[in-house]
């Protein structure tokens, strides 16, 4: 199962768990002055930074496809992935963060957890193991630098 369901379906599949939970759990609901303005600030915060990877991926021309990081022909490590060494799936989790508030529904950050614990194990462990058979040192050493997450 490792690298085979593409991240944006995961993000979409848990996305939808959100919605239903929201809609058919009849506990939970949350609101507070100023939650879509939350929401909508961390929808601008994930757009920013994927954007901003996809960009850096394409001008150094290596890989975005998640399910094939052998095909990496160059490490990115400047930018926003100084900051982070997965800010495409940061985004991810920031956009399923936004869904969450907007939804009201305070069990949907479990939801989100399960998002980025499913991630570790099935989708940046593996992929962080092939970058490391394939740049070794130079990748350990981001590694060692540079947080998985943020």
């Amino acid at each position: 199962m490792e690298l085979k369901v593409p991240p944006v379906l995961v993000f979409l599949c848990f996305g939808l768990m959100m919605y239903l939970l929201a809609e058919f759990l009849p506990i939970g609901y949350f609101d507070f002055y100023g939650r879509m303005l939350l929401a909508k600030i961390l929808v601008g915060a994930g757009i920013i930074i994927v954007m901003l990877a996809l960009i850096q991926f394409k001008m150094v021309k290596t890989t975005v496809d998640p399910t094939k990081p052998d095909k990496a022909s160059n490490l990115v490590v400047g930018g926003i992935y100084k900051f982070s060494r997965n800010p495409m799936y940061l985004a991810m989790l920031l956009l399923l963060l936004a869904l969450g508030i907007f939804l009201g529904n305070a069990f949907n950050t479990l939801v989100a957890a399960g998002f980025v614990a499913y991630m570790n194990r099935f989708q940046i462990i593996p992929e962080e193991q092939i970058l490391l058979n394939k740049f070794g040192r130079t990748f350990k050493d981001y590694c060692i630098l540079t947080r998985r997450w943020f």
